[in-house]
Protein backbone atom coordinates (compact mmCIF):
# COMPACT_ATOMS: atom_id res chain seq x y z
CA UNK A 1 0.00 0.00 0.00
CA UNK A 2 1.34 3.31 -0.65
CA UNK A 3 0.22 6.71 -0.84
CA UNK A 4 1.12 9.12 -3.95
CA UNK A 5 1.47 12.47 -5.27
CA UNK A 6 0.26 13.58 -8.30
CA UNK A 7 3.74 13.37 -9.48
CA UNK A 8 3.75 9.34 -8.52
CA UNK A 9 6.37 10.03 -5.74
CA UNK A 10 5.70 8.01 -2.75
CA UNK A 11 4.98 10.23 0.49
CA UNK A 12 3.94 6.99 2.45
CA UNK A 13 4.00 2.67 2.39
CA UNK A 14 3.77 -0.14 4.56
CA UNK A 15 3.60 -3.69 3.73
CA UNK A 16 1.85 -7.00 4.55
CA UNK A 17 3.96 -10.14 4.63
CA UNK A 18 2.28 -13.31 4.79
CA UNK A 19 2.66 -16.57 6.34
CA UNK A 20 0.95 -19.53 7.41
CA UNK A 21 0.65 -20.31 11.22
CA UNK A 22 1.08 -23.19 12.59
CA UNK A 23 -0.48 -21.95 16.42
CA UNK A 24 -3.14 -19.68 14.62
CA UNK A 25 -3.70 -22.64 11.97
CA UNK A 26 -4.03 -20.88 8.98
CA UNK A 27 -2.31 -17.59 7.44
CA UNK A 28 -1.10 -14.70 9.33
CA UNK A 29 0.05 -11.19 8.66
CA UNK A 30 3.22 -9.25 9.97
CA UNK A 31 2.90 -5.28 8.96
CA UNK A 32 6.48 -4.28 8.13
CA UNK A 33 7.87 -1.23 6.47
CA UNK A 34 5.57 1.37 7.41
CA UNK A 35 7.17 4.98 6.59
CA UNK A 36 6.00 8.13 5.48
CA UNK A 37 7.83 10.92 4.27
CA UNK A 38 9.63 13.51 6.79
CA UNK A 39 7.88 16.51 5.05
CA UNK A 40 4.31 14.72 5.43
CA UNK A 41 4.10 12.86 8.71
CA UNK A 42 1.78 13.56 11.21
CA UNK A 43 -1.47 14.53 8.63
CA UNK A 44 -2.56 11.20 8.97
CA UNK A 45 -1.47 9.67 6.33
CA UNK A 46 0.19 6.62 8.75
CA UNK A 47 -3.36 6.20 10.34
CA UNK A 48 -4.37 5.38 6.75
CA UNK A 49 -2.09 3.42 5.81
CA UNK A 50 -2.38 1.59 8.71
CA UNK A 51 -6.36 1.39 8.46
CA UNK A 52 -5.43 0.16 4.48
CA UNK A 53 -3.41 -2.80 6.12
CA UNK A 54 -5.86 -4.06 8.42
CA UNK A 55 -8.84 -3.77 6.36
CA UNK A 56 -6.52 -5.75 3.44
CA UNK A 57 -5.65 -8.55 6.05
CA UNK A 58 -9.33 -8.71 6.84
CA UNK A 59 -10.22 -9.06 3.13
CA UNK A 60 -7.86 -11.96 3.30
CA UNK A 61 -8.98 -13.71 5.78
CA UNK A 62 -6.15 -13.47 8.05
CA UNK A 63 -6.16 -14.81 11.56
CA UNK A 64 -3.69 -12.16 13.26
CA UNK A 65 -2.16 -9.31 11.74
CA UNK A 66 1.10 -8.18 14.50
CA UNK A 67 4.06 -5.89 13.73
CA UNK A 68 7.51 -5.44 15.70
CA UNK A 69 8.26 -1.80 16.88
CA UNK A 70 11.27 -0.88 18.72
CA UNK A 71 10.21 -0.09 22.47
CA UNK A 72 12.51 2.77 22.63
CA UNK A 73 10.70 4.59 20.17
CA UNK A 74 8.02 6.38 21.84
CA UNK A 75 6.66 8.51 19.07
CA UNK A 76 5.76 4.82 17.03
CA UNK A 77 4.22 2.83 20.55
CA UNK A 78 2.05 5.95 21.14
CA UNK A 79 0.82 5.67 17.25
CA UNK A 80 0.29 2.17 17.40
CA UNK A 81 -1.63 2.45 20.72
CA UNK A 82 -3.91 5.40 19.15
CA UNK A 83 -4.42 3.28 16.27
CA UNK A 84 -5.53 0.19 18.63
CA UNK A 85 -2.39 -2.37 18.23
CA UNK A 86 -1.92 -3.64 21.73
CA UNK A 87 1.19 -5.54 22.94
CA UNK A 88 2.06 -8.62 23.76
CA UNK A 89 4.58 -10.92 25.66
CA UNK A 90 6.27 -12.52 22.92
CA UNK A 91 9.89 -11.65 22.86
CA UNK A 92 11.32 -10.63 19.15
CA UNK A 93 15.08 -13.00 18.96
CA UNK A 94 17.45 -12.43 16.14
CA UNK A 95 20.62 -13.56 14.78
CA UNK A 96 22.71 -12.27 12.67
Amino acid sequence: MAELLSDNRALGMCTVQTLISTAEGGPVGLLEDLIVAADFRNQGIAAKLVAEAVNWAECQSLKRLQLLADKNNLPALNFYKKQGWQPTQLVCLRKC
